[in-house]
């Protein structure tokens, strides 16, 4: 009989001081590298800070002409309106021409025209206000369309209140209520938003260009000729970048608490769980694009073209997915920042509701499985 081949003993206890070895050897190769500070501490910082001041979808301050050819107390009435609001800087005109001037210079953005028979309209409930809109921002026309609408309806309720006959008003009173940001302040869904290009820069981006420096250097064949096995050398790559994710996870939450004062009505244990889940997305697609590759610079091309500019454009965080073509919208279901997306906001301004939380979160698990299997099956596949 032939002896059959037993199977090598398990050695737990080595497996686990090499990874503490690479760990320990990677986390001083970050603390040594400016690069890796700078793209992993500092530039998420600076993201969220030029972001969340730079960019804003809101409107303040919106340079309005009033043209009022009617002095009565009605017209003046609803220019008060206009003239206290912190929306538009108004500039109060009697004349179109001049107005018309002024839209052509693009010293206003907006016209509100009062005709000179505004106050007889009014009390025949026939009142009509003209507004004419500098169309070349179509967003910023759109809000201060809505701004103006609302500053004239606000007008209308108080007058009627008091007992005036104003068909503004009409018979019918709107009583609106905008669920999850009753502020109306688009830091609430921007600044969630940015945790996503945080995450995805240190997770693919830094990780992609780190793996793809080591295979310039020939530091990974190093390691390939020494005991140590395929995942304990990604499990040593892992590691530091996912504390470092961590890290800017934790700075994000701090900034949107306390600079923006973005509220947080979900679990910060449900927050983490869902971040931990994308973080290993991100890190796993760089380190196929760099095992792939072999290549600084084709790796951070990849990294750039399949996460960073998707979770930018394509994940819902500046633009809504279903104002996009069909086609469009079927490419968003294979990007992992579309329901990282959806988590963070949920999260962030609804709350732990759980019909959204769990079926994006089953996707991220197995898109991280995926991606982490893939990445190990390139690298013992290299070790050959």
């Amino acid at each position: 009989m032939t002896d059959r081949p037993q199977p090598e003993p398990r050695d737990d206890a080595g497996k686990l001081r090499r990874v503490a070895a690479l760990v320990i050897k990677e986390s001083r190769q970050i603390l040594r590298d400016p690069s890796s500070i700078a793209l992993g501490i500092v530039m998420p910082v600076m993201l969220i800070l030029v972001f969340g001041y730079a960019l804003s979808l809101d409107v303040r301050n919106a340079p309005l002409a009033v043209v009022v050819e009617d002095s009565s107390s009605a017209a003046r009435e609803v220019v008060a309106g206009f003239q206290l609001s912190p929306y538009f800087d108004t500039q109060v005109m009697t004349s179109m021409a001049e107005a018309e001037r002024a839209m052509q210079a693009r010293e206003v953005d907006g016209i509100v025209h009062f005709p000179a028979d505004f106050a007889r309209r009014v009390a025949e409930g026939d009142a009509q206000i003209q507004l004419v809109l500098n169309g070349v921002d179509a967003n910023s026309a759109r809000i201060i369309e809505g701004y103006v609408l609302g500053a004239v309806a606000q007008s209308a309720r108080r007058r009627a209140a008091e007992g005036y006959a104003n068909v503004i008003a009409g018979p019918v009173t709107v009583q609106s209520r905008i669920w999850f940001n009753e502020a109306n302040d688009s830091h609430y869904f921007l600044v969630p938003g940015l945790i996503v290009l945080i995450m995805t820069l240190i997770g693919a981006f830094l990780t992609a260009l780190v793996m793809a420096r080591e295979w310039e250097r020939g530091t990974l064949e190093a390691l390939f000729v020494t005991p140590v096995k395929a995942d304990e050398i990604l499990l040593g790559k892992v590691i530091p970048y996912f504390v470092m994710g961590l890290v800017g996870l934790a700075l994000c939450v701090l900034a949107a608490r306390i600079l923006f004062h973005v509220p947080l009505r979900g679990s910060i244990l449900v927050l983490t769980g869902a971040s931990m889940l994308y973080l290993l997305v991100a890190l796993g697609i760089g380190l196929v694009a760099s095992s792939a590759t072999r290549s600084q610079f084709v790796a951070s091309q990849i990294a750039l073209l399949a996460t960073f500019l998707p979770a930018m454009l394509l994940s819902g965080f500046l633009f809504d997915l279903r104002s996009m073509p069909v086609a469009v919208q079927i490419v968003t279901y294979v990007l992992p920042a579309r329901y990282f997306v959806a988590l963070l906001q949920t999260i962030f301004l609804a709350g732990d509701i759980w019909s959204v939380i769990l079926p994006n979160a089953a996707v991220l698990a197995v898109m991280a499985t995926v991606l982490m299997a893939l990445a190990r099956a390139t690298t013992r596949k290299k070790l050959a």
